[in-house]
């Protein structure tokens, strides 16, 4: 089965403005990936980063929402933090945010595909050897062929 390692502004998406149609078809792919993991298809992994970002979000609704969604999904998944804290230096050193880097660094441990709705991320993933595969929840819908 593969795992899924979906970023905080993946989570977010449906919180975004909805009046624009990439948002609302990103927010659609989000809720038909959460969809086929929750029927067992895929396993959605999460990490500290994950926590730590969802506390910080200042709106409480949005904040407990995600929060909720974040504690719905199994942890059973193991890390090395060491690891991810020196993978994370080394990837903010190749110019990816603190926060960015350290989602990078679990999901290379953690994660088989990392899917995020941040456009400068998904580059940066894209150009630097990662040992995960990096894409935005739409283009993760078509190469798997989900419906």
């Amino acid at each position: 089965m593969k795992k899924l390692y979906l970023d905080i502004c993946t989570y977010c998406r449906p919180f975004d403005d909805q009046n624009f149609l990439r948002i609302r078809l990103e927010t659609d792919a989000f809720y038909l990936i959460t969809q086929h993991i929750k029927e067992g298809g895929y396993q959605a992994v999460i990490s500290p980063v994950h926590f730590k970002e969802a506390s910080a979000i200042p709106l409480l609704k949005k904040r407990l929402e995600i929060q909720t969604l974040l504690n719905q999904v199994d942890t059973k998944t193991t890390y090395d933090a060491k690891k991810a804290h020196q993978r994370a230096d080394e990837l903010h050193a190749l110019k990816f945010g603190v926060a960015d880097a350290a989602h990078v660094a679990y999901a290379e441990q953690m994660a088989d595909i990392f899917i995020t709705c941040d456009d400068k991320l998904l580059k940066k993933c894209k150009k630097k050897p990662l040992s995960v595969m990096a894409m935005n929840p739409i283009e993760f819908l078509v190469s798997e062929n989900l419906q």
